[in-house]
């Protein structure tokens, strides 16, 4: 009730009609709610919501480096809210962690911004061979986001250092056709569901996974599914599940050609 931005909307808010009103409070609460998801690597000692919750995640503590870097980023950027996947979903909750898996494609749409931290590129290298786009969790990552901020393995922004958003820059959109397969139209203005399914199913077919069945769970934001997500199964029936749900949705058996590695 004591911020900034409170004592501002009602100075504002003093002077507009009442359908001036509505429309101005609804603005500025959406715009001081919007979020920026972070998409990494997972590392050692990465941490988990347990170890941050009740806390501030700027005190010095071994594993919080990277999210205090994520966090600063996007405070750079003007934005009070930051999502990552390490450690704002409860992992030791089955029921959380399947919506979670069908909830995230839509997450990282809805976000305003997200960032990627590539940690094994250099500030004066070219991001193609990041393992980052060796993935399967990152293909959606890359996928959904409208705008998408690319940094360096010391937190430098990638390319132009003016750079507002990495898919309005045309040197970084051919780095990324090159290091995807993927064109710059589907990079843009990717849409979930059937369409092309074979074409989505082989973006994914050079990337891996830890656990082999995340292969198939990786793709569900991007084929627009909700299917159970079930640890222990192995890959090749998860794949089966998802295949099978293709075909019966789009009516494409083409999807059978394509063959997808988990390790």
């Amino acid at each position: 009730m004591g911020s900034k931005q409170y004592s501002q909307l009602v100075s504002s808010c003093r002077t507009c009609t009442p359908d001036q009103r509505t429309k101005l409070i609804h603005t500025s609460i959406s715009g001081y709610f919007q979020f920026v998801t972070f998409s990494h690597r997972w590392g050692v000692d990465e941490p988990l919501l347990r170890d941050v919750e009740g806390q501030s995640v700027y005190e010095t503590k071994d594993g919080l480096r990277k999210l205090q870097a994520f966090c600063l980023r996007a405070y750079e950027q003007n934005y009070l809210w930051a999502w990552s996947d390490t450690c704002c979903i409860d992992k030791d909750s089955s029921a959380e962690l399947q919506e979670a898996i069908g909830s995230m494609f839509a997450w990282y749409r809805r976000s305003a911004l997200t960032i990627v931290h590539l940690a094994d590129t250099p500030d004066t290298g070219s991001f193609g061979t990041s393992e980052w786009f060796r993935r399967g969790w990152t293909l959606q990552e890359l996928l959904a986001p409208r705008t998408i901020l690319f940094y360096t393995q010391n937190w430098s922004l990638y390319g132009d250092p003016t750079s507002t958003n990495h898919k309005s820059d045309a040197n970084v959109m051919e780095e990324l056709e090159k290091a995807t397969g993927i064109e710059s139209r589907f990079l843009t203005n990717f849409s979930p569901g059937m369409d092309d399914a074979r074409s989505r199913l082989q973006w994914a077919s050079s990337r891996c996974t830890t656990r082999p069945e995340d292969i198939a769970y990786s793709l569900f934001g991007i084929f627009d599914l909700h299917l159970p997500v079930l640890y222990g199964e192995s890959a090749e029936k998860a794949l089966g599940r998802l295949l099978a749900e293709i075909i019966s949705q789009s009516g494409d058996i083409s999807v059978l050609d394509w063959v997808g590695t988990a390790s």
